[in-house]
């Protein structure tokens, strides 16, 4: 396998470990390189989401993630709070990860906590164990070239400061909201620059729930008369917390000695801890323009920014590089089409508007008491104050509800106006946030069904493409179509009726992302199976013009 296929990486988080473990799993020569060591001393994410599990589950890793460090047993409730030692006015309950019941929809939970200290070793681990795959971390990326068919970049060993030249067919940069390779392709972001100036600290105190009266609790929101100030979520279950003093659009930077005594307001009495690190941050809402040019393309954050309220970014980045990782492997092989990587950005930006969007309004609800301050009873003990803050409480909790319940963000996303799918006419479903109904209508994620113990439907998908079939019958012309045009395909014949009324028709044609392609009651003929295959492997247009001729 020779330089001009590999695929360059640039950032080693955890979408760029992403990306690199996908495209070892499918036998591509990838190289990632990391201007960092790859340790995380402030981690950016906690929350891995469902979908970003299902693919775990894929990859094999689960019990990597599980093992990882977090404390499975402890609670992962979300309360608002004067203090930890003051008022609590609601709570949502939410048992500890290991009880946590699977979602009816998929083979996981909402979704596990593995912050990104423990979570970016599991993916390194995984994309390290590829032959293919090769890590450089402390090297950065100088510059880079694309001359039409290849790129040709610039690395600099920043431990020697010696400096190479690696050739490869795509770069891909997953290098964060400073992306130097989206500057460099001149790709302008659109949105609000600025949301809040927040400052997080993580520290440590061994038993803090001891120092307190309130249920332990994952995430703790403080709001005092000026409204909602800070938040504090458990980093590993046991003796790290990560406190944010939340800002407005004033930029600032406070101290050590301001954070320590936001801590000491925020439990509510003085004690004794270390902080481990500071770090402030711009909470943004930012979408680019274009997912790349050329024979370079940009995800993750270097793709999209957004407030953390929800735990989408991360998972939205995850997604990007399953959908670009298959379709690398695709154009590489030479069985995908010139529209195949045109697709990456035509499915994966609206998703993006869309959650960056809704995690906007997470933290709109979240700052909601600075713009309708509390009454100042809800601060003053007794009946009446008892009173204010039940209602007070009562609307909190209704109206951060939305945020703690997004199946429909994780899940429901549709990739609508695919170039790459063939629609079937039926109207797109509801854009859901709190539920999720799934669907085999194309573009949507292929629906999860038991077919056995601890095997499901989506176990069938990941490698190629897959012909799911449901009953009696065949379909011969595509199977034969896919071999004129090297698409992977296996077919499984599918008898069970649960499956067979969520698909909805007799024919499915899945992704290997898990997405549906194509489905129909009849199996197609021999000109019918070609437009399907053209179209599904990025050459439908072209497929259509010669048709046309």
């Amino acid at each position: 396998m020779n330089a001009t296929q590999r695929v360059l990486v640039v950032g080693g988080g955890p979408v760029g470990l992403a990306l690199a473990g996908e495209l070892g799993w499918r036998d591509i020569l990838c190289t990632l390189i990391e201007k960092g060591d790859g340790r995380v001393v402030q981690p950016k994410m906690d929350f891995v989401g469902v979908r970003t599990m299902e693919f775990c589950r894929r990859w094999g890793i689960v019990p990597w993630v599980h093992e990882a460090g977090y404390n499975r047993a402890y609670p992962q409730d979300c309360a608002w709070v004067s203090s930890l030692n003051g008022y609590e006015f609601g709570r949502e309950v939410f048992a500890p990860l290991k009880d946590e019941p699977r979602l009816p929809q998929s083979t996981y939970s909402r979704g596990e906590r593995c912050p990104q200290n423990f979570f970016d070793p599991v993916l390194s681990r995984f994309a390290s164990s590829f032959p293919t795959v090769t890590i450089r971390r402390e090297t950065e990326l100088l510059r880079f070239e694309d001359d039409g068919t290849r790129v040709t970049a610039r690395l600099k060993d920043l431990r020697s400061g010696a400096e190479d030249t690696v050739e490869a067919a795509y770069l891909v940069g997953c290098d964060g909201g400073a992306s130097t390779v989206r500057e460099a392709l001149g790709i302008p972001m659109q949105g609000s620059p600025v949301l809040t100036y927040t400052t997080n600290c993580i520290f440590r105190c061994e038993n803090l729930e001891a120092l307190h009266d309130k249920k332990p609790g994952y995430r703790f929101i403080f709001i005092g008369p000026e409204g909602t100030w800070a938040t504090m979520v458990a980093i590993n279950g046991r003796d790290q917390w990560r406190f944010s003093l939340v800002g407005d659009d004033t930029r600032r930077q406070p101290g050590e000695a301001e954070m320590r005594a936001a801590i000491v307001k925020a439990v509510g009495r003085e004690f004794d801890f270390e902080i481990l690190s500071i770090m402030p941050w711009v909470r943004r809402q930012l979408v680019a323009d274009g997912y790349g040019k050329g024979r370079v393309f940009i995800a993750g954050d270097a793709a999209h920014l957004t407030s953390p309220t929800g735990g989408f970014g991360m998972n939205m980045g995850i997604q990007d590089s399953v959908d670009l990782g298959w379709k690398l492997e695709a154009v590489l092989q030479g069985w995908g089409g010139p529209e195949l990587l045109q697709s990456y950005e035509v499915e994966r930006r609206p998703v993006a508007i869309r959650n960056v969007n809704e995690a906007t309004g997470n933290l709109k609800r979240m700052l909601a008491p600075r713009d309708a301050k509390p009454s100042p009873a809800v601060f003053e003990p007794g009946p009446e104050g008892d009173q204010a803050r039940k209602e007070f409480g009562d609307r909190y909790t209704e109206m951060m509800r939305r945020e703690w319940y997004t199946p429909g963000i994780h899940l429901g996303f549709v990739y609508e106006s695919s170039p790459v799918i063939v629609p079937d006419g039926t109207p797109p479903p509801p854009d859901e946030v709190s539920t999720y109904t799934q669907t085999a209508r194309p573009g949507s994620r292929a629906p999860h069904v038991w077919l056995a113990e601890d095997r499901s439907t989506l176990d069938l998908f990941g490698r190629g493409f897959v012909l799911l079939v449901f009953g009696e019958g065949d379909a011969p012309a595509l199977v034969e179509a896919a071999e004129g045009g090297g698409l992977p395909l296996t077919v499984h014949r599918i008898d069970n009726r649960a499956a067979a009324e969520l698909y909805a028709r007799h024919f499915v044609l899945v992704r290997p992302d898990g997405h549906v392609a194509w489905r129909s009651d009849q199996a197609p003929d021999a000109s019918e199976a070609a437009r399907i295959v053209s179209v599904v492997r990025g050459c439908g247009a072209g497929a259509m013009r010669q048709a046309a001729a």
